[in-house]
Parts: C-alpha cells; sequence; structure tokens
C-alpha cells in the first residue's frame, strides 16, 4: 500500500491549506485514517484521525480549527486547516491503518511541509 500526500505550503497566519492523502495498491479495507505532524527535535504527535465508523479523533490544538474527512470510495483522507498559526508549521504526515491482500497494514506518507508565517 502506498501513500501519496499533497496540499501542503507557506501560508500567512490566518490564512487556510487543505492536505489530501491517497492509498494506493492492494487496499483490501481501511480501518483509520490519520495525520500526524512532526517539528525538528519533538515526537510525531496526532492531529486527527477519523475511522471508518466515522468516529473522529482531534488534538486540542486543533478543534475548531481542522476538519478531517475522507473519501472511502476514493481511499482519500483530507485535512481542512483553517485559521492557521505559526505554531502549526510541521512536516505533516498521512498514516492509514487497514488490510490488504495478505495482512494487516500500517502505512505513512512521504509528508508534506507546512509552514505557516506570521
Amino acid at each position: 500500500v502506498q501513500l501519496v500526500e499533497s496540499g501542503g505550503g507557506l501560508v500567512q497566519a490566518g490564512g487556510s491549506l487543505r492536505l489530501s492523502c491517497a492509498a494506493s495498491g492492494s487496499v483490501f479495507s481501511i480501518n483509520v485514517m490519520g495525520w500526524y505532524r512532526q517539528v525538528p527535535g519533538k515526537q510525531r504527535e496526532l492531529v486527527a484521525s477519523t475511522t471508518k465508523d466515522g468516529k473522529e479523533t482531534y488534538a486540542e490544538s486543533a478543534k475548531g480549527r481542522f476538519t478531517i474527512s475522507r473519501d472511502n470510495a476514493k481511499n482519500t483522507v483530507y485535512l481542512q486547516m483553517n485559521s492557521l498559526k505559526p505554531e502549526d508549521t510541521a512536516v505533516y504526515y498521512c498514516n492509514v491503518k487497514g488490510i490488504d491482500d495478505r495482512s494487516r497494514f500500517d502505512a505513512w506518507g512521504q509528508g508534506t511541509q507546512v509552514t505557516v508565517s506570521s
């Protein structure tokens, strides 16, 4: 299973970005799709996730500003980020957990840089 991310970039504080992550390959089913972020010297942290049953989880810092959504037909997950702050600057990684044609998988995207200027 491969994940391809897109949508990162440079934006001013208060602006918006939408990240996309598409899973391809021998995907049989997907359970959890999520977004994490990491800054140099810190651990990767969960930003938001969504299960196939529609349960969503958000980091406190993301609540009210970020929205996660998924298109099951396209095996794609999105992260709409509004009211961005400089502290949101990080590399954002997509994570997908599911079942392929052989076993369970836990895949990561290559990461996309989000930079928010003040």
